[in-house]
């Protein structure tokens, strides 16, 4: 069976706190969860396992994710030297992109595609970590995981996600997942 790995991260610090975008690697990891097709669970990891995180990355026959290759992969450049953007990646935000020439979010997609929701932000998150609230932030990253695979899944079964433009109409964005 495929060893498919949906990932989420969340930072420890923001962009304005680490000089911009072009140090995302100084954002400190706070938590991360992946869910894995080939164990049908899901894994939990901080700071103190990060190895781990990127052992099971490195052993995904696919890793999915929405900004992985711009952001998380980018967040965990500072605790590896290893080119995970070598490894076999569906980044759906780059995706669409591609596709449209913009970037749209993942709540914007899932709740036109899904009906769902994100239950929070990364400023959120944040806020929870130095806050020292790691269950709320926990769950939080879950359910970012979970609206992650739904919409691949959903992307790959009907070969399109969707969202509403400015005017409020439906649009449909074709996807080759």
């Amino acid at each position: 069976m495929k060893n498919v790995v949906f990932f989420d991260l969340e930072t420890q610090r923001s962009f304005d706190e680490v000089g911009g975008r072009h140090n995302i690697q100084r954002m400190g990891l706070s938590v991360a969860v992946t869910y894995s097709t080939a164990a049908a669970e899901y894994r939990y990891y901080t700071e103190e396992n990060v190895d781990d995180l990127i052992e099971e990355l490195k052993a995904a026959d696919l890793v999915v994710g929405f900004n992985v290759l711009g952001f998380d992969y980018e967040v965990l450049r500072g605790y590896t030297d290893y080119p995970l953007k070598r490894l076999p990646t569906v980044d759906m935000l780059a995706d669409i992109y591609r596709t449209l020439g913009f970037r749209l979010s993942l709540d914007t997609l899932a709740n036109a595609t899904l009906g769902l929701n994100k239950s929070a932000d990364g400023l959120q998150a944040i806020r929870w970590w130095r806050q020292g609230k790691i269950k709320e932030l926990m769950e939080y990253c879950q359910n970012d995981v979970d609206v992650t695979r739904q919409l691949y899944e959903f992307g790959r079964e009907h070969k399109y996600v969707q969202y509403r433009d400015r005017h409020w109409r439906m649009r449909k964005v074709p996807v080759n997942w």
